[in-house]
């Protein structure tokens, strides 16, 4: 996905939502705007977010901002947790990128961000949650290089962003 970011940085078209977590800034992974618990409940009381939710001991939110942008007619594009697909749809025009690879693929990944040992990888893996019926989902393989799974992933956001124009919605593009 940060490839595709980086690929479409001047593409007025599309806009990459940045998570709110409850996560040092140091912890690797995502650029993220990092929030302590309790300036995190508080932004969420005070309705900051479009969508939060609670998953592996943290606390997830998409600012609210990219509601304006939706207005505007882009593609938002916001890495969501399984848990609110259903809420985002229920609110959003949402086209679901589901950015998947085989599980041995997607242990080796996870070892190597290096933030949960082997016994957290496999009960993260194991509890994998189903995708809500209904939803509007794209599938993409990534399980080849990143140059590979970047133009796979661009090749689907820019289908998002054709199919989103006729109608005069944009679609926000969430991963799952």
């Amino acid at each position: 996905m940060q490839a595709a970011r980086a690929r479409l940085a001047g593409d007025a078209r599309f806009v990459f939502a940045r998570r709110c977590i409850t996560r040092p800034a140091e912890a690797g992974g995502e650029d993220h705007l990092p929030m302590t618990e309790d300036a995190f409940l508080a932004a969420r009381d005070a309705g900051a977010f479009a969508l939060w939710w609670p998953a592996h001991g943290l606390f997830y939110g998409i600012p609210v901002a990219m509601e304006a942008d939706l207005a505007a007619g882009r593609v938002v594009v916001a890495n969501l947790s399984r848990a609110v697909l259903a809420e985002a749809a229920a609110r959003y025009p949402v086209r679901v990128l589901n950015i998947t690879a085989p599980l041995p693929v997607l242990a080796a990944r996870l070892e190597a961000r290096g933030r949960e040992d082997a016994a957290d990888i496999a009960a993260r893996l194991a509890r994998e949650a189903a995708l809500p019926a209904g939803l509007d989902i794209a599938t993409v393989l990534n399980d080849s290089t990143v140059a590979e799974g970047a133009a796979r992933v661009l090749a689907t956001l820019s289908q998002a962003a054709a199919d989103a124009r006729p109608a005069g919605r944009a679609r926000p593009a969430p991963t799952g």
